[in-house]
């Protein structure tokens, strides 16, 4: 039995720049990470796995 989940949900094929990237807000810089990694398209289960999204907001620096 597979535990994937329901058909289409995390197995489905997104292309990384028009969909994963724009949906998720990500930097240009990390889309090109994972156009590098996977090519233009890639399972969301792979996406997310993989993904890194940086805040916007600034961290506060250790002194």
């Amino acid at each position: 039995m597979d535990d994937a989940g329901p058909p289409g949900s995390s197995e489905q094929i997104w292309s990384v720049f028009f969909d994963f990237a724009r949906r998720y807000r990500l930097a240009k810089r990390e889309e090109i990470r994972l156009l590098m990694l996977y090519g233009p398209t890639a399972s969301l289960r792979d996406l997310l796995a993989n993904a890194q999204r940086h805040s916007l907001i600034p961290q506060p620096t250790s002194s």
